[in-house]
């Protein structure tokens, strides 16, 4: 084979620092992708997006000639390993979208041989695993699938890609050890379980921390309507108190994984998931609340309000499913004018951090950027749900 790995939409958060680690470990990594602009980024050893510590490993393993690029599927077929990075979304029923890994499979499976591993790596709906690998057999395909779920927290993956365990599951013995075999040369502390154990685990755990912020934010509102100030209560709760120490704080809770796999467990349950539905209530609401609580005190028609973050996560640059996007869609029906501001995001609707701060009649910081922990801020109601100002968080 010409490569060991070929990383199938390997530009992206999840499939970059997969194939840039299995460089770096002396594997012959091709990352295939259909993205010429992200290919020629990487290519010149820029990572198109933020991932603390990336950069200089890319800048190796190119020097050193370990990662290869193609924009053309012909390359699956000269690698000895695949490993697809393709999701399945939900639409705007909230329900999971097959069409698009059927797809993926259709269009790559005249590359696939007999024998190949094949490692699923994104999040996929319970069963779907089963499902693709039947699809290989009924197209007279036998070979070794494999589900291995990505559990990276982005920003962090270079680090955590061996500092976190590897699920992993197959439909054949062959396809667990050679899997095994794969990503012991990140982290010795693997876990073999069935390919649906191996799915469920992945989703549950994420709808298990989308329902913990959740819980924090409804409690945020509580505390807020009894005008209360929240971290108060948080101090008392979380100081030198071991039982709550992973009670997480208020904010606006998105992205691309939590939400989005919760709606797949509901609908893999029958749309009987009360806690899921619930706790997507709540987060999804949190950017009308702050705007409710806003129009008690304030006539926001004739006001400027800017938004401080817009990316889903602190020191971030991902807008994917950003609750920050959701709140400027509010204001801009409700308020005079919405400024923007997020040293990381790249969007041209955005204006500078001081233009906002020196413009708006009300601030609201929606992404806990550490930097914003530094403002000096006077004068301006700010809305710090947060606390990264550590004021308090009341609205």
């Amino acid at each position: 084979m010409k490569f060991d790995i070929c990383v199938i939409g390997g530009c992206g958060h999840v499939g970059l620092p997969l194939a840039i680690m299995l460089a770096v470990k002396g594997k012959n990594v091709c990352i295939y992708d259909t993205n010429d602009a992200n290919i020629a980024v990487v290519q010149s050893g820029t990572i198109p997006f933020f991932e603390e510590g990336a950069e200089p490993l890319l800048k190796q393993v190119l020097k050193e000639g370990r990662l290869h690029f193609s924009n053309k599927p012909d390359v699956v077929s000269e690698s000895e390993t695949a490993i697809l990075i393709i999701g399945t979304p939900v639409d705007e029923h909230l329900n999971p979208m097959f069409r698009v890994m059927k797809k993926v499979i259709d269009d790559l499976l005249p590359y696939f041989y007999e024998g190949q591993l094949l490692i699923l790596r994104s999040t996929v709906y319970p069963g779907l695993s089963k499902r693709i690998n039947d699809w290989f057999c009924e197209a007279g395909k036998n070979i070794h699938l494999s589900f291995c779920p990505e559990r990276i927290l982005e920003g962090k993956a270079i680090e955590e890609l061996e500092s976190l365990p590897q699920i992993i599951s197959s439909f054949t013995k062959e396809g667990v050890e050679r899997s095994s075999e794969l990503f012991s040369l990140l982290t010795k502390d693997l876990i073999v379980v069935e390919p649906m154990e191996a799915e469920l685990a992945k989703l549950f755990t994420n709808s298990w921390r989308y329902m913990k912020f959740a819980v924090a934010n409804q409690f945020y509102m509580m505390a807020n309507d009894y005008h209360l100030d929240f971290y108060n209560i948080y101090h008392a709760m979380t100081h030198n108190y071991s039982r709550t120490k992973d009670f997480p704080r208020p904010g606006f809770a998105a992205g691309p994984c939590l939400f989005k796999d919760t709606m797949q467990l509901a609908a893999f349950n029958n749309n009987n998931f009360h806690l899921g539905h619930t706790a997507m209530l709540i987060n999804e609401g949190l950017p009308n609340y702050v705007v409710s609580c806003l129009k008690k005190e304030y006539d926001l028609s004739e006001m400027k309000v800017g938004i401080l973050g817009m990316a889903f996560k602190a020191e971030s640059d991902d807008i994917r499913e950003s609750l920050s996007y959701k709140l400027k869609k509010i204001l801009e029906i409700e308020a005079g004018l919405v400024l923007c501001a997020d040293p990381y995001v790249k969007d041209r609707s955005l204006v500078s951090e001081e233009t906002v701060l020196q413009e708006s009649d009300i601030i609201i910081i929606a992404a806990p950027h550490k930097r914003y922990k530094q403002l000096s801020i006077a004068n301006k109601k700010v809305i710090d749900i947060w606390n990264i100002l550590n004021r308090g968080g009341k609205i």
